[in-house]
């Protein structure tokens, strides 16, 4: 009888312990499910600076696929990153068309297209840390409103160092300006897809 009364209660034991421990994994895996989610709202961000977010979130996710995974079978396909890949590409030959296309079509140089882009760039971070005292819209708006003025005063740079006339500069630094914003909005349209396609393979 002691000998079943121990048994038995190693065997209750080993029980809770196993209980606890697929808790406790559960939880593990949850946390670093949010922390990818974390990580990937803030590269989705990234893409109003002309920042590789898409990418950033491509590579954060294929991180969490091939590292993390729950014992109940839980976690991120490697299909659902091939997924995502696509996708990045797509966002990026988006913003390329978009901001590219309508410069070239007002004859616009490769040097203007190149200064647009460092406008853009110096344009959105600038915008975000004049708007920063605006609470959470701020950083967002001042990033796409400093990237578009930067796309402009980038392209009329380098429109006026090929030595073209103004009204050439103008027509070409419209057409930067709003090629860039139909950009960004495509890649961040993108960008929240993939963020979306993560969080639900991740958690459901």
């Amino acid at each position: 009888m002691s000998g079943k009364s121990s048994t038995g209660r190693f065997g209750r034991k080993l029980t809770r312990y196993q209980g606890m421990h697929i808790r406790m994994s559960a939880i593990l895996y949850f946390t670093w499910a949010t922390l990818l989610l974390i990580c990937n709202l803030a590269a989705l961000l990234a893409n109003l600076f002309s920042l590789p977010g898409n990418w950033l979130m491509v590579i954060a996710t294929a991180v969490f696929a091939v590292a993390v995974s729950a014992e109940d079978g839980r976690g991120i396909s490697l299909s659902t990153v091939g997924v995502l890949l696509v996708l990045a590409i797509l966002g990026e030959v988006l913003e390329f068309v978009a901001g590219a296309a309508g410069a070239a079509r007002q004859g616009g140089s490769r040097r203007a297209m190149a200064l647009s882009l460092s406008g853009t760039m110096i344009g959105s971070i600038c915008g975000a840390v004049v708007a920063a005292p605006i609470p959470v819209v701020g950083p967002i708006i001042g990033a796409l409103g400093g990237g578009a003025l930067g796309a402009f005063t980038g392209a009329y740079l380098g429109e006026m160092w090929k030595g073209t006339d103004t009204d050439q500069r103008v027509r070409v630094s419209q057409a930067a300006m709003w090629g860039r914003l139909l950009g960004t909005f495509g890649k961040l349209s993108v960008g929240a897809i993939i963020c979306v396609i993560a969080t639900i393979d991740a958690f459901v």
